[in-house]
């Protein structure tokens, strides 16, 4: 018999929260009454969607403009994690990316992609973790990719990246099982957000078909249904649920061709 308790979120801090699947993932919480602390680098665009949840849902919503690619904005934010009031739910959604090939990039540029995909995540991660364990209570939501699921020529180091993201999500499910923490990994596939353009695709991948594209609005209702049950991990959209599963049991040197043969056309 399950023993899991769908969790009471009184306060949630999201990272990456000023546009995409950040925002939809406070404006989600904010009108079940969950109040917020919201990270990103825009401060201007973090008070001004402050103002607008505060204003409709009667929610307190703190903002913190952090750059968590730099040491001193992470541990800016690992310290209100530390703080009180407590945090409930941890999203670490922040993430960049790069396009082209790895050989042609600027390596400080995929330096910095580590820094925030994987290093200010796993910072984040084990604070909030201490803390929601000595409470007994909390969760955590990694947004990672369906890109780690597969290799991804040229986007080589952000793949890489959420591939780390999903491997230690999964490894801290098990980790913290029987605490009262629960650790998710959600794998969305294309997502309409202002990443495509950050990641210098502002033409947002025109091959891709209408109906493979998800709404931030839908990964982030899937991630939260999936966190309240208890889950290690979710993929968004039917559709890439069931690319998941194919992909687990392809031949990765099927994957690796198939990725290869694709990306000439990105």
């Amino acid at each position: 018999m399950s023993t899991h308790r769908t969790p009471h979120w009184e306060r949630a801090l999201v990272t990456g929260a000023s546009a995409g699947i950040g925002e939809a993932f406070a404006r989600r919480l904010a009108a079940e009454g969950t109040a917020l602390v919201l990270v990103a680098r825009d401060k201007q665009r973090l008070q001004a969607l402050a103002d607008e949840l505060e204003a409709a849902n009667a929610v307190e919503v703190e903002v913190l403009a952090a750059d968590l690619a730099d040491p001193d904005g992470a541990a800016a934010v690992a310290e209100r994690i530390s703080a009180k009031p407590t945090i409930d739910l941890m999203v670490n959604n922040a993430g960049i990316g790069s396009k082209g090939e790895f050989a042609d990039l600027p390596l400080d540029g995929e330096l910095r992609l580590v820094d925030v995909n994987i290093s200010a995540l796993m910072r984040l991660t084990q604070v909030a973790i201490g803390q929601m364990t000595r409470r007994g209570a909390g969760n955590v939501i990694n947004v990672s990719s369906m890109s780690g699921l597969q290799p991804v020529p040229s986007m080589a180091t952000y793949g890489a990246t959420k591939a780390f993201v999903n491997s230690f999500t999964d490894a801290l499910h098990e980790e913290t099982r029987g605490t009262g923490v629960t650790i998710t990994a959600v794998m969305p596939g294309f997502v309409r957000t202002e990443f495509q353009e950050r990641t210098g695709n502002p033409d947002g991948f025109p091959q891709v078909p209408k109906l493979m594209w998800l709404t931030p609005e839908q990964v982030a209702s899937d991630a939260l249904d999936a966190a309240r049950k208890g889950r290690a991990d979710c993929v968004p959209g039917r559709g890439y649920r069931l690319a998941s599963v194919l992909m687990g049991v392809t031949p990765r040197s099927v994957l690796r061709r198939f990725s290869g043969a694709t990306a000439k056309y990105h």
